[in-house]
């Protein structure tokens, strides 16, 4: 009988030692993704580039604190483009604020070094980039207000671009 009494009370202690509201900041990796055409560029890109096209996964990772707000953060951006004229050249890319058919400006860059595509695909990927916690929150809040733009030689201003839906 002791020791059955033993196993309850244990077990009671046990399943105290659980808690459901964590006391320490937390680590998550919200995703987005962006489908590049040059049509959504505020000036549509027609003839030559106008047939590119490319996919943005950006991956924010993102400690964030108790309440739920973002105390750090840095982004990763993994880029596939196809169709491009071969010979294209990819001269930047980074993440705008603006909704859609609004140009807007640069808020998180890739510090990318220009990407040649020989056969007008290829892809990329920029790691570890700093991203301010306020706006961290702000891009979580509101994906939908920030946009992927890639650049190149030919259309300096931009490409191909499309805005952030979050994915998780």
């Amino acid at each position: 009988m002791k020791r059955l009494s033993l196993l309850f009370a244990l077990g009671v202690l046990v399943s105290g030692c659980g808690s459901s509201s964590p006391t320490t900041p937390t680590a998550t990796n919200p995703t987005f993704t962006a489908a590049l055409l040059p049509s959504n560029e505020t000036t549509a890109i027609n003839g030559g580039e106008g047939t590119g096209s490319g996919t943005a996964t950006v991956t924010l990772v993102t400690t964030k604190d108790t309440a739920g707000n973002v105390t750090s953060a840095t982004a990763t951006f993994v880029v596939n483009m196809s169709n491009f004229p071969a010979g294209t050249t990819i001269s930047n890319s980074h993440i705008h604020v603006g909704a859609s058919g609004v140009a807007g400006g640069v808020v998180v860059p890739s510090n990318m070094t220009p990407l040649g595509l020989p056969n007008g695909s290829g892809s990329f990927t920029a790691s570890n980039l700093t991203v301010d916690a306020a706006l961290a929150n702000q891009i979580l809040a509101n994906p939908a207000g920030y946009y992927f733009n890639i650049h190149s030689s030919l259309n300096g201003a931009g490409v191909a671009r499309g805005q952030l839906v979050r994915q998780q």
